[in-house]
C-alpha cells in the first residue's frame, strides 16, 4: 500500500471516528427494556484505559531496552484495547439516555471538568497521530516512526489515563 492511499484511510477514520462519536451522543436511545446492566460499561471502559495505560508504559519500557518484538506486542495491545473501549463507549453510550453528572464540589470541580475537557478534545485529535505512527511502524520506516511517536506517545498516554480518572472521579455518581 503507498504512503498516499495509508493516508487516505487514516484521513477517512480520523474524520469517521468523531462524526460518529458525535453523532451517537446527539442521537435519543431507543427507549427498549435492556437485559443488559448499562452499568458495567464505565467499569469496563476504565478498566480498558488501564489496561491501555500499562500497555504504553511497558511498550515504551520495551523499546528502551531495544526488545522490538515486545515492544510491538505492547503497543499492539494497546491500539486492540483503544479500539475495544471506542467500541464500549459508543455500545454504552447508543443505549444510555442520559449522562452521569458530576455532582462534585469545590477544587475537585475545575479539576474534573479539566481532565474531562482534555481528555475529550486531546481523545479526537491524537487518532490520526496514533494512526500515523502506526502505520510508518508497519512500513518499516522506523525514523519516521521514532519521530512521530516522540510527540505522540504522551498524548495518547495522558487520553488514556485521564479516561480512568474521569471514571474514579464519576464513580460516586453513577
Amino acid at each position: 500500500m503507498s504512503n498516499k492511499q495509508i493516508n487516505i484511510i487514516i484521513l477517512f477514520i480520523s474524520v469517521a471516528v468523531p462524526a460518529i462519536v458525535m453523532t451517537l451522543l446527539k442521537v435519543q436511545p431507543p427507549d427498549v427494556e435492556h437485559s443488559i446492566n448499562l452499568m458495567i460499561f464505565p467499569k469496563l471502559n476504565a478498566i480498558l484505559n488501564t489496561g491501555t495505560s500499562l500497555c504504553l508504559i511497558f511498550g515504551l519500557i520495551a523499546i528502551k531496552y531495544k526488545k522490538q518484538n515486545i515492544h510491538r506486542l505492547f503497543m499492539l495491545s494497546a491500539l486492540v484495547l483503544s479500539c475495544l473501549f471506542l467500541l464500549s463507549y459508543l455500545f454504552y453510550h447508543t443505549l444510555k439516555a442520559e449522562d452521569t453528572k458530576f455532582l462534585g464540589q469545590g477544587i475537585i470541580r475545575p479539576i474534573y471538568y479539566f481532565i474531562l475537557i482534555t481528555h475529550i478534545i486531546l481523545a479526537a485529535v491524537i487518532l490520526p497521530f496514533v494512526l500515523k505512527t502506526f502505520s510508518f511502524a508497519f512500513t518499516n520506516q522506523f525514523v519516521q516512526h521514532k519521530k512521530w511517536a516522540r510527540y505522540t506517545y504522551p498524548f495518547w498516554l495522558y487520553v488514556a489515563i485521564s479516561g480512568v480518572l474521569v471514571y474514579v472521579l464519576l464513580a460516586p455518581y453513577y
